[in-house]
């Protein structure tokens, strides 16, 4: 079986039976230039203890899957260069060449049910990729979801994709999926997409019993929990759509493919919104620790009883 290298901080909660939250690492590795990203990293861990939870930072360096980063490593992996982007099919390959690679959310998952983690906080999903008709342009992310027992807190899935065929393929694939404190599924930057989430929850501690009722029945995969970005923080739809169409434009004039997709995209929509997506971007992934945490100590509480 795969070692896994916990951070003190981590070890400590898990012999103590205190709560963890998983975070992936792309979001440090490939989401933002240094040193944004890992101060955000930081504040999203300090989120997540101020909730009453331990934060777990997940990522491979050297070829050893890391469950929790301390200060020296959140430094190093912040700065280094070519670092992969690890899925579901990457991640063995990663372990076996001693390499270095940051977590997507399918591989965070993987890696918090090895380390008995149940909940993990990220910003937004993959999913369906516009004209993936033709292309099969379909991220891991929901293969995982139906896969692996761990509740995902997301701001729906990334706005950049077919939003209506990523909920179908969820649906196909038994994915709970729940928009919490509203019905209409959110879109990231913006708290709507215009269309309704297949199911609703209002609070945390109906979350964890959800959670811990698709265990007790044997239901294999997890949870996506949709969690509307902050209303001060948004970018509503009437703005940010044409900043995504403007940018995809581009992505297909250059022959963008593949896993380069949602980076270039991103960073498009960055320069045309002004920097205004990645504050957007911060706010909602801080919103969704807090959430993440809030689930995982009721999780806790609930097992005890």
């Amino acid at each position: 079986m795969t070692e896994l290298i916990l951070s003190r901080e981590v070890a400590e909660a898990q012999q103590a039976g205190r709560p963890l939250v998983a975070l992936e690492s792309t979001i440090i590795s490939h989401g933002m230039p240094w040193p944004r990203n890992v101060e955000t990293a930081r504040a999203v861990e300090a989120e997540i203890r101020g909730a009453g939870a331990v934060p777990a930072t997940i990522a491979v360096l050297d070829g050893k899957l890391h469950i929790g980063l301390d200060a020296a490593a959140l430094d190093r992996l912040g700065q280094a260069t070519g670092v992969r982007k690890l899925s579901r099919a990457d991640l063995a390959v990663c372990l076996a060449e001693g390499a270095t690679g940051a977590t997507t959310v399918a591989a965070t998952m993987i890696a918090a049910a090895l380390a008995g983690i149940s909940v993990f906080a990220t910003g937004g999903i993959g999913g369906v990729h516009r004209g993936a008709e033709e292309t099969f342009d379909i991220s891991a992310d929901l293969r995982e979801l139906s896969l692996t027992p761990v509740t995902v807190v997301a701001a729906g899935a990334k706005a950049i994709l077919d939003v209506p065929k990523t909920l179908e393929v969820l649906e196909t694939n038994g994915v709970p999926v729940i928009a919490y404190g509203q019905e209409g599924f959110p879109a990231f930057w913006s708290r709507e997409s215009g269309l309704k989430a297949p199911l609703s929850m209002n609070s945390a501690a109906a979350i964890a019993r959800a959670h811990l009722a698709r265990g007790a029945l044997g239901l294999a995969g997890g949870q996506l929990v949709a969690n509307p970005i902050p209303a001060e923080a948004e970018i509503p739809r009437a703005e940010i759509v044409p900043a995504i169409e403007a940018a995809l434009a581009v992505a297909v004039e250059q022959g963008i493919a593949a896993k380069e997709v949602t980076p270039f995209l991103l960073g498009r929509i960055f320069e045309i919104t002004e920097g205004r997506s990645l504050e957007a971007n911060i706010a909602l992934v801080l919103s969704n620790a807090r959430l993440a945490a809030a689930i995982a100590v009721e999780i806790a509480a609930q097992s005890s009883r």
